[in-house]
């Protein structure tokens, strides 16, 4: 009981808020509501206002989005983010049709079932009172009706808007699952495509409509970001700053990197996160040049740099920090050398962030930092990727910034002669003055990152109390 009590205490102490959260309006608590109620996502108005927007913009036709099924495997339901960016509905088995001339929405849920919710707790059904006024939807039907309705209101042969972009749900981006389904495809003992394409040729084939896309329309809405989503994302940034300063003031030689992965998803975890946006890249020595190094298998050692690049899921928008330094505490000569460049090269991308500006410009600007300095040979990436509902939101790279329109900074160099990778990555919010840096709770100015890897950290007080 003693250790225990200690433990809480610690955690409780060294995941406070941080300075830079008091110094903003930051929306800090999470969407769940902590008594096990249900909720609807970023609440009825926000996703109906998506709703909406889209109807808009398509003008004609039907809308057809499934949500997910029930998971084959033994874990948590996490939604299509495509379906649940329209409703708000944490819960499986579910899909919408939208009317876009008439405005007419119908959400389909299953029928109850105590056998389920025996097993497996609350889910949206037809039979739920609440659905209605928390969701919004007037109309709610069970899932079985989703064909009878499709076979009634599609006889005129109309134009059909399936959103094809591979789903993504939790840890998920939309590169890394179309090259997924793509090398499926053309995998001569597999060859099965996509269920979003699947769902078109069911379409096509029996009701006789035209099938279009609307991810387009759908990703250029994604692109720039609400208030709502946005104080999403401030939340996810927070828990991860939070988590990688843990992080810094528990590194030390002799640590192993599995224990900072786990001690950094103990703190996402605690601090609101569904989970991981995506897989910890926590890299020591020469690991810290593999740009997506995943194993966490290593012991760290005196003299050697550590990598970390990790961020938490909160409320189904993500966040994405790397921050870079000595396992000792000290930056030698070279690692200083890169970490000065590299923190030079993120400022004058920032500093080029403004409205009308595009990523193709501020990833320029920080590649004429590294240019100048004679460094470009150890430039292994680009400097900016969109970031939202995922890790890699899409969006144009050569599209003019707007307020709203939120994104990654990450500049690296590596040198893997001598196995010494530096990365530093901030979010960044376009904003009408400039860049607003929601990652910033976490520090990267070299002397700051020095000063608070002298701190304690918890695994070194817990090891000092025998846990």
């Amino acid at each position: 009981m003693k250790h225990a009590l200690a433990a809480a205490l610690l955690v409780s102490l060294f995941v406070a808020p941080s300075p830079a959260d008091k110094e903003k309006d930051v929306v800090k608590s999470v969407q769940r509501t902590g008594d096990g109620s249900q909720v609807c996502g970023l609440g009825k108005e926000f996703h109906a206002g998506r709703r909406k927007e889209l109807m808009n913009r398509l003008e004609e036709g039907y809308v057809v989005v499934r949500g997910l099924p029930t998971p084959r495997s033994n874990e948590e339901f996490t939604q299509d983010k495509v379906f649940w960016y329209l409703t708000g509905i944490e819960s499986p088995d579910a899909a919408l049709v939208l009317d876009v001339k008439k405005k007419k929405e119908i959400l389909f849920l299953p029928k109850a079932s105590r056998m389920w919710e025996t097993w497996n707790g609350e889910r949206w059904d037809v039979e739920d009172d609440w659905v209605k006024k928390l969701s919004g939807f007037k109309d709610v039907r069970p899932s079985e009706e989703l064909v009878e309705e499709l076979d009634d209101i599609l006889k005129k042969r109309a134009i059909v808007w399936v959103h094809l972009q591979p789903h993504t749900a939790l840890s998920d981006s939309y590169d890394t699952a179309i090259k997924f389904v793509n090398e499926r495809e053309r995998d001569p003992l597999d060859g099965r495509v996509s269920r979003e394409e699947t769902l078109k040729n069911h379409l096509e084939e029996r009701f006789g409509v035209e099938v279009r896309d609307c991810t387009p329309v759908v990703n250029d809405m994604r692109r720039v970001k609400t208030p709502e989503e946005v104080d999403a994302m401030r939340r996810a940034a927070r828990a991860g700053a939070i988590a990688l300063a843990e992080a810094m003031r528990a590194a030390e030689p002799g640590v192993g990197e599995w224990e900072l992965d786990a001690l950094m998803s103990h703190v996402h975890i605690r601090e609101g996160a569904d989970g991981p946006a995506y897989a910890a890249i926590v890299g020591s020595g020469a690991n810290s040049c593999v740009l997506h190094y995943l194993d966490s298998s290593r012991t760290m050692r005196k003299g050697e740099i550590l990598l970390i690049d990790y961020g938490p899921e909160v409320d189904h928008y993500v966040t994405d920090i790397t921050r870079t330094w000595p396992v000792d505490g000290k930056f030698s000569k070279r690692m200083k050398e890169l970490y000065e460049a590299v923190l030079e090269a993120q400022k004058a991308g920032i500093a080029a962030v403004a409205p009308g500006k595009t990523l193709a410009e501020v990833n320029a600007a920080c590649d004429k930092v590294l240019r100048d300095k004679g460094m470009m040979g150890m430039r292994s990436h680009g400097a900016c990727h969109y970031i939202g509902m995922e890790v890699h939101d899409p969006g144009d790279t050569f599209a003019p910034m707007e307020p709203g329109v939120v994104f990654t900074i990450e500049p690296g160099l590596y040198d893997r002669k001598l196995g010494i990778g530096v990365r530093i990555e901030d979010v960044i919010v376009c904003t009408e003055d400039g860049a607003e840096v929601i990652s910033a709770a976490v520090p990267k100015e070299l002397e700051e990152v020095e000063a608070l890897m002298k701190e304690p950290g918890i695994l070194e007080l817990l090891e000092k109390h025998g846990e």
